[in-house]
C-alpha cells in the first residue's frame, strides 16, 4: 500500500477536531500537521510551508496558485456559536466594534453585516488584548471567534451569531474555511486527503475522546448541530456570494 506524505496546515479549534483525527488515523496518509489560528494557516500555505491547508474563506482571493479540493469544509447552516458579536447594547447602538485579530474572514463578515443588515458605521478597533472585554465601555461591541467564545457566553446582554445574521441577510448558509492545495497537485494526494476527512467526520465522538476535550457531550453537540462539514452546492453558492460582497472590504495583506 503506497503511503502519501505531505504537510497540512489546519486551524487549531474544536471545529477541526474531526478533520485532525481523520488525518492522523488515515492508513495511506502521513502528514506533518501545522496547527494554528485561521490567519496563520493561510500564511503557512502562502509561504509554502504547507502543501494543503484549511484556509479561511477571506483568504482565497490572495491565493492565485490554490484550488479548492474537497467536498468538506467548516460551515454552518444556522447558528455556529463560535463566531459572534457581543455587546451590552443592541447592535444598532454599537459605536465601537472590536475585531478579533485571529480571523480576517470574520472581520469581513462583520463589515458586510454592519453595512447591509444592521445599517451601522462603528469605529473599528483590533482586538488583541482581551482584557478590554472584561469592562466594556458604553456602545462597545466585540467580535469573538473560535473556542474562546464559550468563555464569554452569558457575559453580555446581547449576542449576535454571525452565521444566523448572514442567513437573515442572504438566505444562505455560511462557509468559514475550505481545503485547498496548489494547482496541479497529484490526484492521489487529494484523494487520500478526502478519505481521511471522511473518516474523521464519520467518527466525531472518537475524535472528541482522543482530543481530550473536558466537556465531551458539549463538544459533540457543537460539532453535530452547529458545524456542518459538507461543502455542498448551497455552500459553494454562499462562498461565492461572500467573496463578491467582501471585495470592497478586503485588505491587500494579512490573509485569513
Amino acid at each position: 500500500m503506497a503511503v502519501v506524505k505531505t504537510r497540512i496546515a489546519a486551524v487549531s479549534y474544536l471545529n477541526t477536531v474531526p478533520f485532525i483525527y481523520g488525518i492522523r488515523h488515515a492508513d495511506k496518509l502521513r502528514a506533518e500537521l501545522l496547527l494554528a489560528p485561521p490567519a496563520e494557516c493561510a500564511r503557512n500555505f502562502i509561504d509554502k510551508k504547507a502543501d494543503i491547508a484549511l484556509v479561511p474563506a477571506g483568504a482565497l482571493s490572495r491565493m492565485d496558485d490554490a484550488e479548492v479540493i474537497s467536498d468538506y469544509c467548516i460551515g454552518a447552516e444556522k447558528s455556529v456559536r463560535t463566531v459572534t458579536v457581543m455587546s451590552n447594547v443592541p447592535i444598532g447602538e454599537v459605536s465601537v466594534l472590536w475585531l478579533d485579530s485571529h480571523s480576517m474572514t470574520s472581520a469581513l463578515l462583520v463589515k458586510i453585516l454592519a453595512e447591509e443588515l444592521w445599517h451601522i458605521r462603528p469605529r473599528w478597533k483590533e482586538l488583541t488584548d482581551y482584557s478590554v472585554a472584561e469592562h466594556p465601555a458604553d456602545g462597545e461591541g466585540f467580535l469573538f471567534i473560535g473556542d474562546k467564545v464559550f468563555g464569554y457566553e452569558g457575559k453580555f446582554r446581547y449576542t449576535y451569531d454571525l452565521a444566523d445574521c448572514w442567513r437573515e441577510l442572504t438566505g444562505k448558509p455560511f462557509v468559514f474555511a475550505v481545503w485547498v492545495a496548489r494547482k496541479g497537485s497529484a490526484p492521489e494526494l487529494i484523494d487520500t486527503l478526502e478519505e481521511s476527512l471522511e473518516l474523521g467526520v464519520e467518527r466525531i465522538w472518537e475524535a472528541i475522546v482522543e482530543s481530550g476535550h473536558s466537556e465531551k457531550e458539549y463538544a459533540y453537540t457543537y460539532l453535530t448541530e452547529n458545524i456542518d462539514f459538507l461543502f455542498d452546492y448551497q455552500k459553494r453558492q454562499a462562498l461565492e456570494l461572500f467573496r463578491e460582497k467582501s471585495k470592497k472590504f478586503t485588505p491587500r495583506s494579512n490573509p485569513g
